[in-house]
């Protein structure tokens, strides 16, 4: 893992040349295949915490005509609504037609961002309930890193339970590290209060828990770990993102439990980002 490194307040004035162009202030490196980053916030961007925006890079001239088309993709926000700046986490793909460029970005250069943020994670989607369940593999981790830093979880829930399920030990430090600075957070901190039970496990490197979620979730084990009885549809509530074969067994392991699917318009117990893959 390399160390963050920050952009002079220069570039971070500088002045756009992009279609809807936002300037990085900071990359993380945290293994060869991940990375963060954080960009100036449009003064006009409202968003909740949990929805995701359109982000990308200007592709190759046309051979032809030499114009420029935008490569852009969904990325879930990883930073709260409150916060100055946007953040995001991101695979590397090597032949990726945005990420095998964007894994290159320093801060001063530029992105697109497309200020129009939409989603399925995010409060209005979900019943009242007592526990919180964040379901995530890899980057899915993102939307969670938004909503765990939002006053608004703990308000709702008294308890919150995040797994995170990756290959290797440290795909995880993303999370873990932003999950271990939550109580010392000056604005949530007092509300995070021992709210937070965080559950990672991997699936290739040995770790201290071993096994895909799902797996633990239909042997028990995740109940026997946390001293539950099961998940409810009267008490439990959950959020679902990860690879498109991890979503859909998910949500049928959760419909097993009773749960049902929810949607900004019709509140219920449980929802999926279907927009990510990866």
């Amino acid at each position: 893992m390399t160390e963050q490194t920050p952009v002079t307040q220069a570039a971070a004035t500088k002045v756009a040349t992009l279609p809807d162009a936002q300037t990085v202030t900071s990359v993380q490196h945290w293994t060869d295949q991940l990375f963060s980053f954080r960009v100036t916030r449009p003064a006009s961007l409202r968003f909740r915490s949990g929805e995701f925006v359109m982000i990308g890079l200007m592709g190759d001239p046309d051979p032809k005509t030499g114009k420029q088309k935008p490569l852009l993709r969904a990325y879930s926000i990883a930073s709260p609504a409150w916060d100055d700046e946007l953040e995001f986490y991101s695979i590397k793909v090597q032949d990726g037609p945005l990420t095998s460029r964007l894994q290159h970005i320093q801060p001063g250069d530029q992105i697109i961002l497309r200020p129009k943020p939409v989603g399925t994670l995010v409060h209005d989607a979900l019943l009242p309930g007592k526990r919180l369940w964040l379901f995530a593999t890899g980057t899915g981790f993102a939307p969670f890193a938004s909503l765990l830093r939002e006053p608004e979880t703990y308000e709702k829930f008294d308890q919150i339970i995040m797994t995170h399920t990756c290959r290797d030990v440290a795909e995880l430090e993303y999370g873990r590290r932003l999950i271990a600075g939550l109580e010392s957070d000056p604005l949530i901190g007092e509300m995070v209060d021992g709210k937070v039970v965080y559950y990672p496990t991997t699936t290739r490197e040995q770790s201290p828990k071993m096994g895909r979620i799902t797996t633990l979730l239909q042997d028990g084990t995740v109940f026997a770990d946390l001293g539950l009885d099961g998940i409810a549809a009267d008490t439990d509530r959950a959020m679902v993102c990860g690879s498109l074969g991890f979503n859909k067994d998910i949500k049928e392991i959760l419909e097993g439990f009773g749960l049902e699917e929810g949607a900004n318009s019709d509140p219920k117990h449980y929802v999926v980002e279907k927009a990510f893959v990866g």
